[in-house]
């Protein structure tokens, strides 16, 4: 699989616009590596590369495949889904309190939770004023897309 220039400009634009310093992207036939303030990006195929393979990131909390908690919406409730696929974490670090519990009543734009893509973190916030009734999945939980993550009611 290769990736098209439109994709690549995209991923591009996607590291521009966060605090990422280095992306690497890898295929079974190429690899993109994309640095910020540091050697030349470049795109080789995996046969030509001769890059020693780095050493395995510590994880601060473990990942796991998390399964899908049994949330359960009434009528009238609203649900908080992950718009992508990534790693769940309820603060913003290990020792942390949690952004919000069962029970927190929150508005519109506050932090509910943080997913985690290839070292990129990304803070959920809500779009609903509310109380949390339901949270859909566990710290260290890898989320699918559209999985319910909170589910809010109205106050």
């Amino acid at each position: 699989m290769s990736l098209r220039y439109d994709e690549v400009a995209e991923i591009l634009k996607i590291i521009d616009s966060s605090s990422c310093d280095e992306l690497i992207v890898e295929t079974g036939d190429m690899k993109l590596v994309v640095r910020r303030n540091a050697a030349p990006n470049y795109i080789a195929p995996v046969a030509e590369r001769a890059v020693p393979a780095a050493p395995a990131a510590v994880v601060p909390q473990p990942v796991r495949a998390g399964q899908p908690a049994t949330v359960r919406k009434t009528s009238g409730q609203m649900e908080v889904t992950a718009p992508m696929v990534g790693t769940f974490y309820r603060s913003p670090s290990p020792d942390a309190p949690p952004f919000v519990e069962i029970g927190t009543v929150v508005r519109p734009g506050q932090p509910l939770c943080i997913i985690e893509v290839m070292k990129l973190f990304t803070t959920i916030n809500s779009e609903f004023d509310g109380r949390v009734t339901q949270i859909g999945a566990e710290v260290g939980d890898l989320v699918e897309y559209g999985r319910t993550l909170f589910v809010i009611e109205p106050v």
